[in-house]
């Protein structure tokens, strides 16, 4: 089975060694995505913002994949503060309609660019 890099601007590009998203078979695994505006490189201001931001940015590179977030199976939340969990649910709650992909969250000493949540999934083609 091959690996094929999913890319696109309309995503914030990687800051480091890393690819936006991969697909192998029919998964699609993108890489954790801040809550980057693309167009400016910078945070979206607080942490709903940075929710919504973030799973915009997914959203785009599941697209660029010819997928979307309907076809998320598994996703992964990590969050800078705990605290602030039933705020990014709620957020996270308008992007999914049932069944909502399985999930993970957790809290971390810090993320990159010292962002306050960032979010990776897993997602049929």
């Amino acid at each position: 089975m091959s690996k094929n890099v999913i890319s696109t601007d309309a995503a914030p590009g990687a800051i480091g060694p890393y690819s936006q998203g991969m697909q192998i078979g029919e998964l699609v695994f993108t890489s954790g995505q801040l809550g980057l505006i693309p167009e400016s490189g910078q945070f979206a201001e607080g942490v709903e913002a940075q929710t919504a931001q973030s799973l915009n940015n997914v959203k785009a590179i599941l697209e660029a994949a010819g997928s979307g977030l309907d076809k998320v199976v598994k996703t992964t939340v990590y969050l800078k503060d705990m605290n602030d969990f039933a705020k990014v649910n709620a957020v996270y709650g308008t992007f999914f309609a049932q069944p909502y992909p399985a999930r993970s969250a957790v809290e971390v000493a810090r993320l990159p660019k010292d962002g306050l949540v960032e979010i990776e999934v897993i997602a049929l083609k």
